[in-house]
């Protein structure tokens, strides 16, 4: 395992155009310089991550982002609410700024403010925006944990930050300032937040592709994932929510809280039982439920 390395050495690996496992509060982020295509290739490769998919800027603060995406007065008002925090506002793109290859070769750029320390002390001394994906092979289980990043894609880094356990657990939440404001990507940042500052939210069919994380299946442990279970089948694995009996429990209290921040890992613990599938006990749709589902709908490969 990649030893945990100091946040100047993280730095000037990402200034050599090198890779580094990054902490967020959202999860552990495989981190390369945004503007360097070459870097961003690299990145790619070690997620095994489709090009088509887009990567999100993160930045150390709003002046930051003013300078690689073009914000007005809907946009200021997101970020002044939510940054630094577990939002990403997906807007026109400056040009040259970010690399074509992290923006997918759209003419938009999705860019975000972490909170987590370790990673807004990188970007401060980096000044510059850093693409930053979950740091898995593409399509598996988000890592919440420093181990499981390490395990996931360390070999493919020259520097890893441990930042203890991800607060929030799930990816941020992913919101497009275009013509109109639409949620592309549910997250801990709530849509009823959302609505609070700038009002009510159009559909995001048309710009769904300009968000990461919108594959039929993502997220995916390798056991297939069962939803809406009462309990487990034999051979099966039960996550349960709420009172009750259960192999791993994302939140005996029944708080979407815990269970968010519990779910990636406890897909993974409940993989390496090898089971003939993960059965999960349903999840209210209310809240952060809407993030939550959504990952599990495409931990099971279908979205609906």
């Amino acid at each position: 395992m990649i030893a945990p390395s100091d946040i100047a050495d993280a730095v000037a690996a990402l200034r050599a155009g090198l890779l580094v496992i990054l902490p967020t509060e959202t999860v552990y982020g495989l981190a390369a310089d945004a503007v360097d295509p070459r870097a961003v290739a690299a990145l790619y490769a070690a997620k095994g991550r489709p090009s088509f998919n887009p990567l999100i800027a993160h930045v150390a603060n709003l002046a930051g982002a003013e300078a690689i995406a073009h914000f007005d007065d809907r946009a200021r008002a997101l970020a002044k609410a939510f940054w630094p925090g577990p939002l990403t506002i997906v807007l026109p793109a400056k040009d040259g700024a970010v690399s074509d290859l992290a923006r997918a070769g759209l003419d938009t750029v999705a860019v975000r403010v972490p909170s987590h320390p370790l990673a807004h002390a990188v970007l401060a001394a980096f000044a510059g925006p850093v693409a930053a994906p979950s740091a898995n092979r593409s399509g598996r289980p988000s890592p919440t944990r420093y181990q499981d990043a390490v395990e996931e894609t360390g070999r493919a880094c020259a520097a890893a930050l441990d930042g203890g356990a991800c607060a929030v657990g799930l990816e941020s939440t992913v919101v497009s300032v275009l013509s109109e404001v639409a949620i592309l990507r549910p997250g801990a940042v709530t849509r009823a937040q959302i609505e609070a500052v700038v009002g009510p939210l159009a559909e995001a069919a048309e710009d769904g592709h300009r968000s990461p994380g919108r594959l039929t299946r993502h997220y995916a442990p390798s056991a297939p994932v069962r939803l809406d279970a009462e309990r487990a089948e034999p051979g099966e694995v039960f996550l349960g929510f709420g009172p009750g009996a259960a192999d791993l429990n994302l939140s005996p209290s029944g708080d979407l809280a815990e269970a968010a921040a519990n779910l990636f890992t406890f897909l993974r613990q409940a993989d390496l039982r090898a089971p003939t599938a993960i059965a999960v006990a349903p999840i209210p749709e209310h809240g952060l439920g809407e993030a939550i589902n959504d990952r599990l709908r495409r931990a099971a490969g279908f979205v609906g």
